[in-house]
């Protein structure tokens, strides 16, 4: 297990969009993010941290506008918050070790893949394809991920 953390460099290093959405706790635009209709076999670290968070066998297309998910690859990677912000009530969904805004989870995913919604943004994410994940340190995730 590598060690995921949040450093000054890769807080650094990220986009204006990125930076807005995991240390601000923003909101990509719907239907804009690298990854809402992305379908290549791999994995989805954090941006900031690379902790693993989401394959894409877990992936759905569920209309929202957002990457949607039904479970995290690694529950310990991610952790659910009470949000009480813009008059809602709503789940918040962060990396446990870069503390990056991932986006939100909601109980309307697919009933017979557990019930939830992981709606991510686009912005919080690096996609590792399923052919590089083993050189990049993410081999052990392999097995849990369909297709070449």
């Amino acid at each position: 297990m590598s060690d995921y953390r949040k450093t000054d460099d890769a807080v650094a290093r990220l986009t204006p969009e990125q930076y807005q959405v995991t240390q601000q706790n923003g909101t990509e635009r719907p239907f804009t993010g690298a990854y809402t209709d992305h379908t290549e076999p791999g994995l989805y670290v954090d941006v900031v941290s690379g902790e693993p968070l989401f394959v894409s066998t877990d992936k759905y297309h569920s209309g929202c506008g957002w990457p949607s998910f039904t479970k995290p690859v690694e529950p310990a990677n991610v952790t659910e918050l009470r949000d009480t912000g813009h008059g809602m009530i709503r789940t918040e969904v962060r990396s446990t070790h870069g503390d990056s805004h991932l986006g939100h989870v909601f109980p309307d995913g697919p009933s017979d893949r557990g019930g939830l919604r992981y709606c991510i943004n686009s912005a919080s994410l690096r996609f590792v394809p399923r052919a590089q994940m083993a050189a990049e340190g993410y081999g052990a995730y392999l097995d849990q991920v369909e297709g070449d």
